[in-house]
This record gives C-alpha cells, sequence and structure tokens, in this order.
C-alpha cells in the first residue's frame, strides 16, 4: 500500500508529507484548494505524464517521492535489476529543463519502466473512466479485463497480424494484365543490357587501375631506370649497391686487427644483399613492363561500356550484378505470378481459419465472462441502490478486427418496465458515476493492485444514493487501500483518516496544505461540506451525527 507521499514545488504546493493509512482515506477541501495536485503527484510516481507546468512558479524542480509498504515481491524487480524490498520507495523529479529523474529504491529508471511497476501498485479512477462507459469501444476492454482474457488475445493478435501481412503481400503482387506486361518488357532489357556486357564483380577497378599504369607508362619507366642506375652505377659513378659492397670488403679486411667491428661488418653486408635485392626487384619490373596503345584503346571502350551501365543501374560492377539478380527474379516472379498467387490465397484462407479459430475462442470466453460480470455488476448495483436497474452486455458479429471478431455493448434499463438501452441513451450522471464504482469494484476483485484512487467518482451523486456509494466504498477498502478524493459528507464521514486540503495566500504567493485530522477537526470539515462557509450548530450536530453512524 502507500504509506507516505511526499510533493515538493508542485503548482501550488510547496511542500507536504501526506501519512496514509490502510483502509479508508479521504481528502476533501475547497473547490480549488488543489486536490487534483495530489491526484497529479500520486500519477507522477507511477509513471504517468508530467509536465514542467506542473512546477510551481520560481523553482527549477518538481520532487514527488512515494513510500509504498508491504508489497509481494513482485517479478518486476528482477526483470529490472531492482533490488526488492517489502518496503520501498519511488522518486520522481520533474526539471524546468524537460528532463525527468526516477529512481525506485535508489536506482535509476526510465519513466516507461517506472510506469510498468505504477500499474502493479496503484488505480487511478477518475472521472474520465465514468465518460468511457458512454464510449461503446471501451466496453470491450472492461470485459476483456474482467475475463483475464491476456493470453487469448495475444494469441489472436498474432494470428490476425500474420493474415494481415499475407493480405499485403497479395496486394503487392496484384497488377492489371497491361501493367504486367510494361514491367517485363522493361525488366527483360535491363536483363539482356547488363548480361550483353558480360560483367565480372570488381572488374571496373581492376581496369582502372591498369588505365592508370598505361596512361603513366613512360613516366614509370624512366623512374625505374633512373632508380636502378642510382643502385648500379654506370661508366663515370658507382652506385649505391656497388658502394655497399665496396664498404663491406674494406670493413672485412680489418676484422683480423679489431674484431669488435664485427656488429658493423654484419650490417653493411645486410646492407649489401638488401641493395643488391632492389636493384635486382627494379630491373623485373622494368623487364616485366609491356604496354600498347591498343591495350589503352581497348580498355577505355570497355570502361565506357561499363559507365552507361553504372548511370543506370549501380555505382560498381557488384552493384549492377546485384541489380541483374534482384530484376531476374523480378521478372520470374511476375512470370509465375499465377502460381504464386494461388500460393498466397491458400495462405490466406489457411491463416483467415487460424484467426477465426482463435476470435471463436475469444468470443466464448467473453460471453461466458459476460454472464458473470451481469449478475456481479447487479449484485453491486443493488448495493448502491440501483436494485430495479437491469444491466447486459450486448454482443454483434463484425469483421475480424485487431480484437476479434466481437462488438460488445453495454446496455441498461434504469427504470421498472423499460426496455434495455445503451448506456449513453439511458445513465444520468449519477447512474453512470455507480455503474462505474460497480464495475472498478468487480474488476479490482480480479486483480492484486493494493490501492485504487477515486477521484471525484461521486459526482452528480447525492442523498441515499450517496450514502450507499460510502459504504461501498468503505466495503472495498476491508480487502484494498482506499484514497478518495470527495465533496459529499456521506463519503468523508465513513472514512477511516481524513485529510483536509486548505489552500492560503502569504506574501503575495498561493500555498496549500495536507493536514489530517482529528476527530474535532472532521466534525468542523463535515460541517463546512454540509452547510457551506457558514458552520453552524446545526451543521455541526448532523457532522457529528453521521460520524456516529459509521
Amino acid at each position: 500500500m502507500l504509506r507516505l507521499l511526499h510533493i515538493e514545488n508542485i503548482a501550488v504546493i510547496e511542500q507536504a508529507d501526506i501519512l496514509f493509512e490502510p483502509g479508508f482515506n479521504v481528502l476533501t477541501g475547497e473547490t480549488g484548494a488543489g486536490k487534483s495536485i495530489v491526484i497529479d503527484a500520486i500519477s507522477a510516481i507511477l509513471g504517468e505524464r508530467a509536465y514542467r507546468d506542473m512546477i510551481r512558479t520560481g523553482t527549477n524542480k518538481a520532487v514527488v517521492r512515494a513510500i509504498f509498504e508491504q508489497v509481494p515481491k513482485l517479478p518486476w524487480f528482477e526483470e529490472n535489476a531492482v533490488p526488492y524490498e517489502e518496503d520501498f520507495s519511488i522518486l520522481r523529479e520533474i526539471h524546468l529543463d524537460g528532463k525527468n529523474i526516477c529512481h525506485v529504491n535508489g536506482v535509476a529508471v526510465t519513466v516507461g519502466v517506472l510506469k510498468r511497476l505504477g500499474i502493479q501498485l496503484i488505480n487511478i479512477h477518475g472521472q474520465h473512466d465514468s465518460a468511457a462507459l458512454f464510449d461503446e469501444n471501451y466496453h470491450i476492454t472492461f470485459l476483456d479485463n474482467f475475463a483475464c482474457n491476456e493470453a487469448l488475445l495475444a494469441q489472436y493478435a498474432e494470428k490476425y497480424r500474420a493474415m494481415q501481412q499475407i493480405k499485403r503481400e497479395i496486394a503487392g503482387a496484384a497488377m492489371d494484365e497491361g501493367e504486367k506486361l510494361r514491367r517485363m518488357e522493361t525488366l527483360k532489357y535491363q536483363i539482356d543490357e547488363i548480361t550483353a556486357a558480360n560483367l565480372r564483380a570488381g572488374e571496373d577497378e581492376n581496369l582502372e587501375s591498369r588505365r592508370k599504369l598505361l596512361q603513366n607508362a613512360e613516366k614509370l619507366s624512366d623512374g625505374l631506370h633512373d632508380a636502378v642506375q642510382s643502385m648500379d652505377g654506370d661508366d663515370e659513378q658507382a652506385g649505391a649497391a656497388a658502394l655497399l659492397t665496396q664498404a663491406q670488403r674494406a670493413i672485412a679486411r680489418l676484422l683480423r686487427f679489431d674484431e669488435t667491428l664485427a656488429p658493423l661488418s654484419e650490417s653493411v653486408s645486410d646492407l649489401m644483399y638488401r641493395a643488391q635485392d632492389v636493384s635486382e626487384q627494379l630491373r623485373d619490373r622494368i623487364y616485366q613492363m609491356s604496354y600498347s596503345a591498343d591495350e589503352l584503346e581497348q580498355i577505355e571502350e570497355r570502361l565506357h561500356t561499363i559507365q552507361k551501365l553504372r548511370r543506370k543501374y549501380g555505382a560498381t560492377c557488384a552493384d549492377i550484378l546485384a541489380y541483374l539478380d534482384s530484376a531476374q527474379k523480378e521478372l520470374d516472379a511476375i512470370t509465375f505470378a499465377e502460381e504464386h498467387m494461388a500460393q498466397l490465397e491458400e495462405s490466406l484462407r489457411k491463416a483467415e481459419n487460424d484467426a477465426r479459430n482463435d476470435a471463436a475462442r475469444l468470443h466464448e470466453s467473453r460471453k461466458q465472462a459476460a454472464e458473470q460480470l451481469t449478475k456481479r455488476v447487479l449484485a453491486e448495483l443493488s448495493q448502491l441502490d440501483m436494485a430495479r436497474v437491469h444491466f447486459s452486455c450486448e454482443f454483434s458479429e463484425t469483421e475480424l478486427t485487431p480484437i476479434g471478431a466481437d462488438s460488445v455493448a453495454f446496455y441498461m434499463s434504469a427504470n421498472l418496465g423499460e426496455a434495455l438501452k445503451p448506456l449513453n441513451k439511458v445513465a444520468s450522471g449519477g447512474e453512470l458515476a455507480r455503474i462505474m464504482l460497480a464495475l472498478k469494484n468487480v474488476l479490482a476483485q480480479r486483480d492484486h493492485v493494493p490501492t485504487l484512487v477515486f477521484d471525484e467518482v461521486d459526482s452528480g451523486v447525492s442523498g441515499r444514493a450517496a450514502l450507499r456509494v460510502a459504504q461501498k466504498l468503505r466495503s472495498v477498502s476491508e480487502n484494498k487501500q482506499v484514497l478518495c478524493v470527495t465533496h459529499l459528507p456521506q463519503i468523508a464521514a465513513l472514512a477511516h483518516s481524513h485529510f483536509l486540503i486548505a489552500k492560503s495566500e502569504r506574501g503575495g504567493r498561493t500555498f496549500t496544505t495536507v493536514s489530517p485530522l482529528d476527530h474535532e477537526g472532521r466534525k468542523q470539515e463535515l460541517a463546512r461540506i454540509i452547510g457551506g462557509a457558514n458552520i453552524t450548530q446545526t451543521t455541526l450536530q448532523s457532522a457529528a451525527e453521521m460520524m456516529q453512524n459509521t
């Protein structure tokens, strides 16, 4: 459960520490005092979106810290390498520069990872949830949650995606006969043109290298002869190899007088042999050189042919050959399109059959769950002073969609003798709030989330119905921690713990505080809710009587 909520610099709350208790906790206060800010802070530590506008004016960041107690060992901790503790903390910082910092037990996590933990800790039910009851697109989601259809939905979704992929392949393969013939002619021309060139991978690089050599053959030859002459010498001057030979012989003659010259003798000998080897290699290169104007002309013609193909099909011979392979495969696919289309259509029939089988399993699960959901919701509504209401889940068959082949809508009859109609046709605001509370209570019994937050879900409810809602929330709190923002004295009177959210002004700034109320404080606040700002002995007596009846 949520034990402590620490808030810093969120909107008009400069700093607040709220110590929640097990059971039923309520938060009350004047309109605009900042009750929604507390809900926003809880949403932030659950990984929901947070905005820079939340940050209190004049500060650089907002901070929310929560301490949870008695949380079971969720797989999330091991999956995200966060040390598990039964009591742990969550920290979230929202900075003006847009940066979000999240820590669980001191370990940094992303907002997305935090959200996967948050949905296992707290469920927040607000007025937008009641609005969702008016949208029939959400009804099937409520039913699937009750039926625990996650595994069936995932299995069906896989079959549906496979079916859609085959449909896309069929659409891509389908073309009219005229388009098919035009494309085949184009491909045949391209294939013939590339094939006729008889290209080899890497041929262009080799030819360009050879052309460069031939274009500079005379310079190469002259340079090599100059190098050989420098190594071997001529009639007028000794070369490097000859001079090294002379040096080696001179040092060798001195060895009998000074043996310490041996290392130098070896070094000079090594240089002499290496010079002789280089000289020999230079002469070989001269002998190997052969070139002609005819060869250069042939190379230029071949490169011209390759260049024309490059402009059409790729930057290199390897790219052109890859295009040839691709064109041949496409031509084969078009040539044998009818056979391929028949294979695709057979695959589609099988995929559709698989998807329909899984959709049928989903439908059966939903039908069975709808019967149980209807019974459970009617039982809950009876406890919420709506015993005469009739409620049902109406099914209609659809084409295969990403969530099956069902359309589900919640129907009700609010009064005896009235026909069942869609919720958005017959439900008033107060009735809708109680239906949502009934649904949420039924669904909450199926999950293991320890804390439920109700944000003004009592909208439009009053009188005896308000008392029934209060009793239901109190009943839910016997098994789960309940936090409720309310304007109704009937609900506030039944709480185990009561917090007052109050707004004040100091030094030209607005401040909101959150304070736990003792018995006398609760009586004063209930009297305010009952009678407004003018608290009288009568309203105080009414508040005291309401508290005595809890």
